[in-house]
């Protein structure tokens, strides 16, 4: 009898304990992408992304007028043609076309490359800010709320992280910034 007390005291001193513990855990919640678009780095690399899509548009824009005209040009002289020109042209109206969907891909391809290059020192500051700030507030775990993984937080448990985040990103100093990756031209040669 004497044994089972015991026992059974000090399986209700785990769970006592257990329940402390768990008490004691502290979450933090942040919007991950509230924070990331607030960081001046993070606009830069907006503004550049700007202005690589506008060229890339520029020079698509100019294949597609370039092909509307030999389409155009076709179309008005195709009844005077003869047969051997007509299949020529056919087949640069063809190869044209599959130009210009080519370079559309490619530049798709490319400015994702780009966007995930220049966002990765970005990212790292950002990571660097949430680890310093979850050790310094003793946080078990970071929530972001941009995500809806967790349909329910318990509010006691946690506290708005995005404070303590933001005055710390004021105080990370940027990466030194690394050259930029040149971006390969469509018509260049694989290296």
């Amino acid at each position: 009898m004497k044994k089972l007390c015991i026992a059974g005291l000090l399986a209700l001193f785990s769970v006592v304990a257990a329940v402390s513990a768990r008490a004691q855990a502290k979450y933090g919640l942040v919007s991950y992408d509230s924070l990331l678009h607030q960081m001046p780095e993070y606009v830069e690399v907006q503004r550049k992304m700007a202005g690589l899509r506008q060229k890339y548009e520029a020079e698509a824009r100019y294949n597609e007028e370039s092909f509307k005209r030999m389409f155009t040009e076709f179309l008005e002289g195709q009844k005077d043609f003869p047969q051997n020109i007509m299949l020529k042209r056919q087949r640069d109206l063809q190869e044209a076309m599959e130009k210009g969907l080519h370079f559309r891909h490619a530049a798709d391809s490319l400015l994702a490359a780009a966007e995930r290059d220049l966002c990765r020192p970005v990212l790292g500051i950002l990571r660097t800010a949430l680890d310093a700030v979850g050790k310094e507030r003793g946080y078990e775990l970071i929530i972001n709320t941009d995500v809806p993984s967790f349909p329910f937080v318990a509010p006691a448990l946690c506290e708005d992280a995005m404070p303590f985040v933001r005055a710390k990103l004021q105080r990370v100093q940027p990466l030194e910034p690394r050259p930029a990756t040149p971006v390969r031209p469509l018509d260049a040669p694989e290296p």
